[in-house]
């Protein structure tokens, strides 16, 4: 074989594996098994986890079974911080958060979660769409790939005696997400002393005393089986809890690039579909706790709700500059404004 024979063919076999490189990995890499395991605290054959199984079975489908998912419902895998500390070390890929857990990682997405910020669901769908670029790519510099949103729902009060006003909740014994700042500014406007608990401790706390007012969207206090040890909630909304699907960059990384893209348009797709199915769950949630002799409570009056609304404002103020820049909820509030002004 000639001299430069030797070198053509040694340039084309070089090209050949750049090519493959940028098609994401040799044949053998595209036929290895990746398993995502994936951890939430929605239970087993909630709306969440059969979006999330389904989602899984096209994901299998898309990439001929070499990309799977083994899913850890309920708790099992502990509370969201559990779940974060158990994504870095390896142990776990991917998750379903709640804002406490994606604040956890990125506190400036509480923005998203400030009292009194929202008024329709239009108005969250907006902000979030113009928003999604903006933390997913924060997200990616904190070594996560944000596949998409599934915000919680409404928040309200659900306590064992009415909570009708600031007083009433100065009276209970309520519980706060441990660890959770925006909550803690909240209550600390309202004048309450929380009592911090993981969310996994709850119902036991409740089924003991130990607690007697929560706050939750009534999809979440039904699955989380609170609605069972209380009487009242409170029609009040303090604000619309987010929520999102994270997966570990150092394990994304890992898929082809084909099974990248794959799983990326499936959970934007599915995610998609999961947040109109949540919206509709807790307007049936509403008749569920009904049937249930859970009763609807209303403020008495305009005044109460104003105060109420200056521990929002309160909050806000105090969580701004610290967890979350002025420039974010400037925007913020501009897309709000845009949206409104339509």
């Amino acid at each position: 074989m000639s001299y430069f024979k030797e070198i053509f063919i040694i340039r084309f076999l070089f090209l050949l594996a750049v090519l493959f490189v940028g098609m994401g990995g040799s044949p053998a890499e595209a036929d290895k098994k990746h398993v995502i395991k994936f951890a939430t605290l929605a239970p087993e054959g909630s709306s969440w986890m059969k979006s999330m199984r389904e989602l899984a079975k096209k994901v299998k489908k898309a990439t001929d079974g070499n990309v799977t998912f083994r899913f850890y419902p309920g708790g099992v895998s502990g509370d969201e911080k559990d779940v974060i500390r158990k994504m870095r070390i390896g142990q776990l890929h991917g998750a379903g958060f709640t804002g406490v857990g994606l604040g956890q990682i990125l506190p400036e997405v509480r923005v998203l979660d400030l009292p009194f910020l929202f008024n329709t669901d239009e108005e969250i769908q907006h902000v979030y769409s113009k928003m999604s670029d903006y933390y997913s790519a924060r997200y990616e510099d904190k070594g996560y790939v944000l596949l998409g949103w599934v915000p919680v729902g409404w928040v309200h009060f659900f306590s064992r005696d009415p909570i009708r006003s600031v007083d009433d909740l100065r009276q209970s014994k309520s519980w706060m997400w441990e660890g959770d700042p925006l909550v803690e500014q909240a209550y600390e406007g309202l004048g309450v002393q929380p009592i911090p608990l993981s969310i996994t401790d709850v119902l036991l706390s409740l089924q003991t005393g130990m607690v007697d007012t929560v706050y939750s969207s009534t999809q979440g206090a039904l699955a989380l089986q609170w609605f069972t040890k209380v009487k009242h909630v409170t029609r009040l909304r303090m604000g619309y809890a987010t929520g999102g699907v994270l997966i570990s960059k150092k394990k994304f990384d890992k898929l082809p690039q084909p099974y990248q893209t794959a799983v990326k348009k499936i959970a934007t797709e599915c995610l998609l579909e999961l947040v109109q199915l949540i919206q509709e769950d807790n307007l049936k949630a509403h008749k569920v706790l009904e049937k249930n002799d859970v009763k609807w409570v209303d403020l008495p009056d305009e005044k109460e709700m104003g105060r109420f609304r200056e521990a929002g404002a309160a909050a806000r103020k105090n969580l701004t500059g610290k967890y979350f820049p002025s420039a974010l909820l400037g925007r913020v509030l501009n897309h709000l404004k845009e949206f409104r002004n339509r």
